[in-house]
This record gives structure tokens, sequence and C-alpha cells, in this order.
């Protein structure tokens, strides 16, 4: 990766040129360092993300009601992981290490998605996170696939196939509930209930609060901005709730004749914001049992590492 300073004016304007039609950075091509930094940020938190996310719902392995669920929920947080590797990944290609951005994370000093700090109480909260999290995550993602840089959309047209699957999978799981038991529906009720919101919320700040959406956009980094795509997730999901039986918790709720959208009542940004400054339900438990889990893999890496240079030392001792 080349850096800013490398650069011109004449550089950043054929960037700007470039990435406004459509073009697509490699990482062999000279770009702002703002933009390199920009991606850093972006891609790290989305691979943080795609780790913690696997806490909540792995939380409910062991007690999944059937065999086949077991065996679903596993694949799906083995998918998870699967998805941060790829960012991480990505993100390597711009010069900053796997364990500089795994520290960040330990540390705290990295943020990932909001979502991942809420608990999940009953197994209905597995179905409600593949309908409305992978839902709003698909939302904000499908996007990201024609982003300007090109190995984080390439990364992305893989987990947005898993994603889809996922949010199918939780769907499914939330019409087997509330077509199920009295008991049952009300379970996907609460589930929905306790969702909703921070589902919502998940895109981030309104478009005038939001420090980095316009920047984004001008790069194509990203393609819409945060109110546009919630506008999406909640149009969508107003329907899969209605074909549920279920009801969004927003007494407000409304569809705009205008507009042809349906508009949502009042969004608790005091409650977005506390959890985006590790306020939230779970945040010092989700950092604590990274922690943990990082720790306890240490003999995995040291044993890796070793390998690695007895297999250098080999081959070194072949060529000679």
């Amino acid at each position: 990766m080349q850096s800013m300073e490398a650069g011109s004016q004449g550089d950043l304007d054929a960037f700007d040129r470039h990435v406004g039609a459509d073009g697509k950075v490699e990482p062999q091509d000279w770009m702002p360092a703002a933009y390199a930094k920009t991606l850093v940020r972006q891609i790290s938190q989305h691979a943080h993300s795609e780790i913690i996310g696997m806490q909540p719902e792995g939380n409910w392995i062991s007690r999944a009601p059937s065999l086949r669920r077991k065996v679903i929920l596993m694949a799906k947080v083995q998918d998870e992981a699967g998805h941060g590797l790829y960012l991480y990944s990505a993100a390597e290609t711009l010069g900053v290490s796997r364990d500089e951005l795994e520290q960040q994370l330990l540390d705290g000093t990295a943020k990932y998605s909001s979502i991942f700090n809420y608990p999940t109480l009953t197994w209905a909260d597995v179905g409600a996170i593949g309908w409305l999290v992978d839902g709003a995550a698909i939302v904000n993602q499908i996007p990201i696939c024609r982003c300007s840089y090109g190995p984080y959309a390439r990364a992305m047209v893989r987990i947005c196939k898993e994603e889809s699957f996922h949010q199918r999978q939780g769907f499914e799981l939330m019409m087997a509930l509330s077509k199920g038991t009295d008991a049952q529906k009300r379970m996907a009720q609460d589930a929905l209930n306790r969702w909703w919101w921070p589902s919502v919320m998940m895109f981030g700040p309104p478009d005038g609060e939001s420090v980095h959406s316009m920047q984004n956009m001008a790069w194509r980094i990203k393609l819409f901005s945060n109110d546009e795509l919630r506008q999406k997730f909640i149009d969508m999901t107003v329907k899969q709730a209605e074909a549920l039986g279920l009801t969004i918790p927003d007494p407000d709720l409304r569809f705009d004749e205008a507009s042809g959208h349906w508009q949502v009542g009042e969004i608790d940004w005091d409650e977005f914001w506390s959890v985006v400054k590790g306020h939230g339900p779970c945040n010092r438990q989700r950092l604590a049992h990274r922690r943990d889990a990082h720790e306890a893999g240490a003999w995995v890496r040291e044993a890796a590492v070793a390998f690695a240079a007895k297999e250098r030392a080999r081959s070194a001792r072949k060529a000679a």
C-alpha cells in the first residue's frame, strides 16, 4: 500500500475521479492516508463484530431444543468466525497486522457493533438475531459488495451469501415459534420486543449526526446513508412481522402514503450512545469472555509459531 505522503494533488484528484466513476482500488494502488485509515477502522470494526457476535448465540448451542437446531446454530456460529477471518485478511492488505487489530479489541480501544451487547434470554432470541440482526446486516452489507476497495468488496460477496442464509434460518425459527403453542408465540413476541429497537439502531446515528458517513459515501466505501439503509430495513421487516403474525413494538408505527414508507416512532439515541460508550447490558461480559478465550488459546498460537520455525529450519537444512 502506498501512502498519501507519496502522492500529490494530482494523485488525489485522479483518485477521486477513479472512485467517483465506480473504479476499484487495490492494495498496490496509491490511496490517500485518510482513505486507508477509514478502511482499517471500518473493516476492523466489522471483523470484531463478527467475532464478538459469536457469543450471544454460542451461549445457546448446548441448550438448543433439538439436534437439528443445534447443528444449524453450530454451523452459523462457525460461519461468523469465518467472516471475521475474511475481514481481518482484508484489513491486513492495508498494512496493519492481525495481532495489532486483535490487541485493539482486547484493550477496548476498538469498537464493534453495539447490537452484540444485549443478552440472549430465551431460545427465541436466537431466531430474533437471525431474522432481525442478520437482516439488518444484509441491508447494510450488500452495498459493500460494490464498495471502492477491492479486497473488502470481494470478501463481502461470500459473507452476504452466508448472512442471507442465516437470516432465513432465523425467520424460519421465528415462524415455527409463532405458529406453535401460545407460550412459544409469546416467547417469539417477547424476543421481537427486545431486539427491534437495537436492530433499528444498528445502522448508526441519524445522517446529520454521523461523523464519517458523508466522506465514506464520497469515497464509495459506503453507498447509502444510515437513514436510507435504516428505512430499507424497516420497510422490509414490517411486512415480515405481519407474515409471522407478530407485532412491531412501536405504537407510533404508521405507513406514510406520501412517501410510500413505514415511519417509526422516536428512536432512543441516548440508549444507543450509552451502549456504544460501554454501558450496555453485556459490554463488560463480552470483552471479558473474549480476553479469556484469547488467553486460553495462547498455547495454540505458541505451538503454531514453534512448528513453523521448526519447518523453516528443516527446509533450510535440506536446501543446504
